[in-house]
Formats: structure tokens, sequence, C-alpha cells
């Protein structure tokens, strides 16, 4: 509904209401904090579920003045800018850093250099980016992980899938490991949510457990990361040659191979006949390497001041007749096919039709906006062969792909002969990226039908706008690695506004989850609670407790109690978290004194 906010005071203006910005919209207004929202572009899907949360829109600019006036910034506790437009969240910021410079402002920017220069300006931990902040999901889907690191107060955890070998409790099989979710066996019961340590488990099953990084590791049965594992390969000299070499094989054409071989094949009978059936002027025979100089110089026909034919014996010289010609023509075909290759390589690349059919083990990502450029460098980081494919040959990230030496292929990914083309048969993972939900269902489809009987046996990563749309497409369609940049994104959003520290996000098969810090407030709702009275889909993984000598206390116990300073470090689903943060019950004063989150995400694997 259209309003006259200017009169409000303690709540939250948000500027756009489109993708992330309606998703935080709507987490703050589940947190239970007053909303108001700036909308200066008409989306009426999102406006109606704006009305239907019966929170006030104020229709205008946010770069003019009187409309943040109408949307009550002189009493505003925080103002979020999730706008699309770089230049207008920019423009937008400023304003409102000049208009209040109080206020707590958070604000989207999608430009990494521009990022960290409006954090400058701003504050530190008011620039946020979309695409960073959820592509470390997407590349986990496509590698296949379930492994997820964290970090407390200088302390490393792992959150990590767990196979359950035996009948047992959860408290009796993996000890003092928080468990966060339980997978049955069956994919027809629903996950369960931060069960209790007596939840009796099956053989089977898998667990998915928060604890120390040695000790999860230990339960793993392995010592090293995956990452670890693959530094070690790339180091190791053998691997890097045989891939050069598989690499240099896979970019000639067969003509090229068949007379390259002819050419060796003449060299080396050469050697052998000219080592044992040529007699020098004193009646020596030629060396090895007298007869590989004459062979040379006789195929390249570049002269005989050394060595000559003219005294040799009949069938000798008529093997060199042929020797000469065979060579001379062997040579030339050579070159021409060789030429022919680069310039066709070179033509191929500046079109982005290089034929990639050959290519095993190598991950598709269709679409290359910001989400997507920033999981093709995570992969490249991590020593991934990657392919990306474009319909647009005036990508801005064309270029910094093509500088990490990635293959992009211009072309329709919905298209069989597309995906022939980057050799979707061999492909270990595909990820599809674009800015459009139906291009990027139907992009998925395709690729379903161009996998056939293979079909779920690589991930296929989906990225999905709208959170509801998602989940039909995951029951309909069979895609079991749908992303919501917005699910993912606006809980950080969310977080940085309210004083909730987000530390990261993922998922637990299709569920997101949070891992967060939050401070025990002294007059808050936590303060002297007891764990146990916590939410039963939240799970309080440490506490730092507050004051001089401070410790880490975990996995703290049911009837440990919070205490007004501590710092406690808390999973679940981000609907349970946003609850908790009600619960504290953050006042204004409080809210406005609280320092902002001190991030400002970069690209990371």
């Amino acid at each position: 509904m259209l309003t006259d906010a200017s009169t409000r005071t303690g709540h939250v203006i948000v500027v756009g209401l489109d993708g992330v910005a309606l998703r935080t919209v709507e987490q703050l207004h589940l947190a239970g904090v007053s909303v108001v929202v700036v909308e200066d572009g008409h989306i009426p899907a999102a406006a109606a579920a704006v009305d239907a949360w019966d929170i006030p829109r104020v229709f205008g600019s946010a770069r003019l003045p009187q409309t943040l006036h109408s949307a009550g910034l002189a009493g505003a506790a925080a103002v979020v800018c999730v706008q699309d437009n770089d230049l207008h969240a920019l423009e937008t910021a400023l304003l409102v850093r000049r208009l209040r410079p109080d206020v707590r402002l958070v604000v989207q920017m999608a430009n990494p250099g521009v990022g960290r220069a409006v954090a400058d300006l701003t504050g530190r931990g008011s620039v946020l980016d979309v695409a960073a902040l959820s592509a470390p999901s997407v590349v986990e889907a496509c590698l296949g992980r379930n492994q997820h690191p964290l970090t407390v107060e200088g302390t490393e955890f792992l959150a990590a899938e767990l196979e359950v070998t035996q009948e047992g409790t959860l408290r009796t099989l993996f000890g003092d490991l928080a468990p966060i979710a339980v997978l049955p066996q069956s994919r027809d019961p629903e996950i369960v949510i931060c069960p209790g340590r007596n939840q009796l488990v099956l053989p089977g099953d898998r667990v998915v457990a928060v604890g120390e990084l040695p000790e999860v590791k230990e339960r793993l049965g392995r010592e090293s990361t995956p990452l670890d594992d693959v530094t070690r390969r790339l180091r190791r000299p053998s691997v890097g040659i045989a891939r050069i070499a598989r690499a240099l094989l896979g970019e000639t054409d067969r003509a090229l191979r068949i007379t390259l071989g002819l050419l060796v094949l003449l060299f080396l009978t050469s050697v052998c006949v000219l080592r044992f059936g040529y007699e020098k002027s004193d009646g020596s025979s030629m060396t090895l390497l007298d007869a590989m100089y004459f062979t040379v110089e006789t195929i390249g026909t570049i002269g005989y001041g050394d060595f000559s034919f003219a005294e040799q014996a009949d069938w000798l010289r008529a093997f060199a007749i042929g020797l000469m010609l065979c060579g001379a023509g062997l040579a030339a075909v050579s070159f021409a096919l060789l030429t022919n290759m680069l310039v066709t390589r070179r033509i191929a690349d500046a079109l982005g039709r290089r034929n990639l059919g050959r290519l095993r083990g190598h991950i598709v990502i269709v679409g290359l906006g910001s989400v997507g450029i920033r999981v093709v460098e995570a992969l490249h980081a991590q020593g991934k062969h990657v392919v990306v494919v474009d319909r647009d040959e005036d990508n801005r990230y064309l270029s910094q792909a093509r500088v990490l030496g990635v293959p992009v292929v211009i072309a329709d990914a919905t298209q069989p002969t597309t995906l022939a083309t980057v050799g979707l048969e061999g492909a270990a993972a595909v990820a599809v990226l674009t800015s459009d939900d139906l291009v990027n269902i139907e992009t998925g489809l395709a690729v379903r039908n161009g996998l056939g009987e293979h079909w779920g046996e690589i991930p296929v990563v989906l990225r999905i706008f709208d959170t509801g749309l998602g989940e039909t497409v995951e029951s309909a369609f069979g895609f079991d690695h749908v992303r919501s940049t917005a699910a993912l994104a606006a809980p950080w959003f969310v977080g940085a506004a309210l004083g909730l520290d987000v530390l990261e996000t993922f998922y637990v098969e299709r569920t997101p989850f949070l891992f967060a810090r939050l401070s025990v407030a002294a007059s808050g709702g936590l303060n002297g609670l007891a764990m146990e009275e916590l939410s039963a889909r939240t799970r309080v993984v440490a506490i730092s407790r507050a004051g001089h000598g401070a410790e880490l206390e975990h996995p703290p116990r049911s009837g440990t109690r919070f205490r007004a300073g501590d710092r406690a470090y808390i999973v679940g689903p981000y609907e349970e978290l946003l609850a908790v943060l009600h619960r504290d019950a953050l006042s204004v004063g409080q809210l406005a004194a609280t320092p902002p989150v001190e991030r400002y995400s970069q690209p990371t694997g």
C-alpha cells in the first residue's frame, strides 16, 4: 500500500523490491521488524506480496531527498539498498550517508572495485555482494562437496555429512558433535532439522554434524580435504606433463595427426637405413647422431655440404629419391595443416565456437553474469577445467574469463548441438546460472535430455530466483541442486541491518542453513535463557563467554545459560535464526548502536 511514513521511527527502510530485496523484506517482516519499502520501479507481483504483509510502500526515486523523507529516514534504524543498478545504489547510499551519518547502512554492490570504494565512504561492513555470497554454494554443489569449514574465535570447526553404519542414538554414535540434520536413507521422509541427541538413526542414514576440525576429520576417516588432494595432484610433474600432452593431442585434428605420424615413421626408417647402410669415404658407418642429422638435412632439403648420396650404392640412392620426395611432401602438408589449425583455432576462439567435445571431467557453466564469473573464478582457482556458454557476444565478463584461459562458447545452451560442442556427456557437473528463471529451466531440461540415461549421475545446479518456483521445479522435474541467490544472500542483508553477524550460508539437501554470531543483549530475551529453551530447530555450536579471560565453551550443555555480553554461534535454517534474533528483542537504541558487520565479501571457493 502506498503511504507516507515520514513520522515512523525504529523501522528499516528497504530500497528496491525485486529478487533479493523482496526476500529481505520478507525476512525482516518474519523477524517482527517494522519495514518501509521504497519502490523506485513498479513490480506488480512483488508489490502485491508486500501489501499482503501490510508493509507500507513509498513510490519514488530513492536518489531524491523527498522520497527518503517520505520513507521516514529521520527516524529509521537502518537503510538497506538492494537495487539492481550499481549506479543507483551508489547514489542512494551516498545520499543516505549525507542525510543520516549515524544510520546503519547496507548496500548491494556487484562491482568489487566500486564496492570497496563505497565501503570506505559509507562505513565498514556496509557493502555486500550478492554474487560473492551465493557463488560458494554453487561451487560446492558442482564439486559434490558436503563439507563446510566454519571458524569460531580462531578455532576451526567443520560441518560435514557423516554416514551412519550402525543403529543407535546420535549421542552414542557421534558423541560431542552437534547434529544439525538427519537425512534418512529413504528420500521420501523429510530431513530432520537440528534433532535431539537422543534421536534414533539407522544404518544408511546420513547425519550432518558440526565439531572441531580434527574430530570431524577423524570421523570422516581421512586427513586431508579435497582441495589438498587437488593441490598435490597439480604439483606432481608427471600429471602436469600428461595433461599437457593430452591437451595438445586434443587440439590437433585427425589429418594432422596422421601426417605427423607418417613423418615420424619416415624419419625413424631413414635413421635406421643410414645408420647401417651408409658407407663413409673412410669405409666406416654413420653414427646414430650422423644418421639423424643427415635425415633432417635430406627431408628439409637443406643441401649436401658434408654428406652425399653420390658415391653410395644404387639401392641407397633410390631410397634417397623416395626420402626426399616423401619427406618434402609430408613436411609441406604438415606445415599447411598446422597453419590451418592455428588460424581456425584463432577464429574459433574469437567467435566462441571452439570444439570442446573431446573434453572429459570438466565443468560446464551456462550464463556468464555476476554469479557465473564468481563461480568460474572459484573453480579455476581450485584447478578445475571450466567451459562457459553464454548467448551475449558483448558480455562484459568475456575478457575476464578468457584471461583465465577459460573457453567461452557464444551460443544457445538449449540447443543439442551447443551441448555436444561443450562435451556435455563428458562433463563432471553443469551449472545453469543465467539471470532469467525461464531460460534456466529451459536449459536445465535441455541438459537433462542431453544426458539421457546418464541423468542423475552428475550434479546439475539450477539457479532459480523465486524460492517457491524453485521448490516446484525440484519436485516436478527431479532437479536435486536448485539454488536461490535470494535465499542465500538475503540473510546477510537482514543480519547486517539487525546486528546478527551472518558468517556462512550453505545448503543441506534443499534447505538453506545459516551460521551466525549473536551478541546477547543485557536487556534482551536471551539473557539468562537456557540452551534447552531455544527453538528446537536451532543448534548453538559454541559460546564465547564475556569478560576478562573469556573462554570458548563448546559444545554447550542443555542447561547452559546465556549471559549478557556472550557471543553465541548458532546454526540452523534462517527463519529459525531470525526467530532467535526476535526473541532477543533488540530495541531501537541497541540496533542503532550495534557496530556494523565487518564484512565485504570477496570471491571464495
